[in-house]
């Protein structure tokens, strides 16, 4: 049965660091590849780029200096249309497609969660108001689908759940990305139709992250980090999964992401 590799990386800037994609492409070799803020709007998207690299199937959207999605595949795909306008904001979170496989279609969504500001209070910080109401919307929305299948949701969560997610659960229970709120609420998407692919082949016990901070010059030293950008796949494909990999050599390359690429195989 042939393998299909799935790989998701926030790439804080897409013109800016396209050179790089090169380097992932060799060492984790995707057949789909979903970028989170990208950050350029559409009429800008460097199409010939990326094909120049052997993705000749793309979906985007994007806007002028925030945020942004894309999905990047050697697969023929097709648009999602039907999703919602997340928090009627029109901000570019959000891009989902069918991938064609031999052996049916795979649903594939790519969301790039908002990062909720600084103050994890909602009466004090708009920004985390919207954070809890995008995940709490889009919660309520998988659930509405009961019965999903053959369908994979990756991205930038920008939210470490589990206690070996971060490098302190107690010095970061106050600090936005894993406040009680949000781990709440991420837990009840997942909850909603889907498995954590990852925690599916490193234990829950174990730390386990993706993110670390510009501050952190040594971050291999401090190793400071949180785990925000995620896998999940619907329950009859954890049959499927065949492998993971966090690439945190990515974290080291010249002017890189503060995330790094993270991928899962399955045969499908």
């Amino acid at each position: 049965m042939p393998s299909l590799r799935i790989a998701t990386w926030n790439i804080n800037s897409l013109r800016l660091r396209i050179g790089l994609l090169e380097k992932l492409i060799a060492d984790v070799r995707p057949d789909i590849l979903c970028l989170q803020e990208t950050k350029v709007p559409d009429p800008l998207f460097p199409e010939d780029g990326v094909r120049a690299l052997g993705f000749e199937h793309m979906l985007y959207r994007g806007m002028k200096g925030y945020n942004g999605v894309a999905i990047l595949s050697r697969l023929p795909l097709s648009l999602l249309d039907d999703t919602p306008d997340w928090c009627a904001k029109g901000d570019c979170r959000h891009v989902a497609a069918r991938v064609g496989v031999p052996s049916g279609a795979v649903e594939v969504h790519n969301f790039y969660v908002p990062a909720g500001g600084d103050v994890p209070d909602r009466a004090q910080n708009v920004k985390f108001g919207h954070k809890l109401d995008f995940v709490a919307e889009a919660q309520g929305w998988f659930a509405s689908r009961a019965g999903l299948s053959r369908a994979v949701l990756v991205g930038d969560l920008n939210i470490a759940p589990l206690e070996q997610d971060v490098w302190s659960h107690k010095q970061l229970l106050d600090v936005v990305s894993h406040t009680p709120p949000e781990t709440e609420g991420l837990t009840a998407w997942l909850n909603s139709g889907f498995v954590d692919a990852v925690r599916h082949f490193v234990p829950a016990d174990q730390k386990l992250y993706t993110w670390w901070s510009y501050r952190n010059r040594d971050w291999k030293v401090a190793d400071r980090g949180r785990r925000l950008d995620h896998v999940w796949v619907t329950p009859d494909l954890v049959g499927a999964l065949r492998g993971h990999m966090v690439h945190r050599d990515a974290r080291d390359w010249e002017k890189g992401s503060d995330h790094v690429p993270v991928c899962v195989e399955l045969e499908v």
